[in-house]
C-alpha cells in the first residue's frame, strides 16, 4: 500500500517507519520536501520510504495521515492540496495543543475538535483520529508489561476506520472505535491527560489501556 505523511517530525518518521516495515512504500511530506533528518530516516527504510513535499506526499498516498503540529496544520494541509486526499482514508494524529502559555493546554474543544476541524478542512476525504494518545516512540509495537494498550480511534466512515483497525492491529495494539468523529472531542483531552501525566513524573512510557470484565 502507498502511504502519503504530512509531517515529518519525530511521529512522522515513527509511523512512517512502521508502514515501511510492514511492506508498505511511504512519502514522508514536509514544506521544503527534503532535509538531512529525512534522508537519514529513509535510509532506514530498505528502499520503501523518501521524503517529499506536503502535495507530493498527498498525492501519492492510497492512505494519508497528517502529523503536523497544530499550528501549522492548516496550512500544511492547503499546501498538500485537498484534492489530491479526496476520498481518501486520512488518520489525523494531531492534538489541537496551544503553548502560548508555556504549558500546554487544548486549544479548541467542548463544541468541536481538532479532528472535526481536520475534517471540515477536507470534506472529500474519510478522516478517522487515531494514535493521538501515545508517544511518538510507542506508536509501532509498544511494549508494555501488561499486554498491548488500547487505542482508542473515531471517525464518521465506516469503512475508513475499519482500514485504520487493521494498521493499528498491526502496529500492536488492542482497538477501541468510540463513534463518530465528534468522538475526537474525548480523545484529544485524554491526549492532554497523558501529557499531563508526563509533566508531572518526567516520564514519557506510559499508555491508556481499557479493563473488562
Amino acid at each position: 500500500m502507498q502511504i502519503g505523511i504530512l509531517g515529518s517530525g519525530v511521529v512522522g518518521q515513527s509511523l512512517g517507519a512502521g508502514f515501511a516495515r510492514r511492506g508498505d512504500e511511504v512519502v514522508v511530506g514536509s514544506r521544503e520536501g527534503g532535509g538531512d533528518k529525512l534522508r537519514d530516516w529513509a535510509a532506514g527504510t530498505e528502499g520503501r520510504g523518501r521524503a517529499g513535499t506536503f502535495a507530493e506526499a498527498a498525492a501519492f498516498g492510497e492512505i494519508g495521515v497528517v502529523a503536523t503540529l497544530w499550528a501549522g496544520t492548516e496550512n500544511a494541509l492547503r499546501l498538500a492540496g485537498h484534492e489530491n486526499l479526496d476520498g481518501k482514508v486520512v488518520i489525523d494524529v494531531t492534538n489541537p495543543l496551544d503553548f502560548s502559555t508555556g504549558v500546554p493546554r487544548l486549544a479548541l474543544g467542548f463544541d468541536t475538535s481538532g479532528g472535526e476541524q481536520v475534517q471540515r478542512w477536507l470534506p472529500g476525504a474519510r478522516v478517522v483520529k487515531a494514535f493521538n494518545i501515545i508517544t511518538a516512540g510507542e506508536m509501532v509495537n509498544p511494549d508494555f508489561p501488561c499486554g498491548p494498550p488500547t487505542m482508542f480511534i473515531c471517525g464518521d466512515d465506516d469503512g475508513a476506520k475499519q482500514t485504520v483497525v487493521g494498521i493499528c492491529r498491526d502496529f500492536g495494539w488492542e482497538v477501541v472505535d468510540i463513534g463518530g468523529i465528534d468522538g475526537a472531542r474525548l480523545l484529544e483531552p485524554l491526549a492532554m491527560l497523558w501529557v499531563t501525566h508526563g509533566i508531572r513524573t518526567g516520564a514519557w512510557s506510559h499508555a491508556f489501556k481499557l479493563l473488562r470484565k
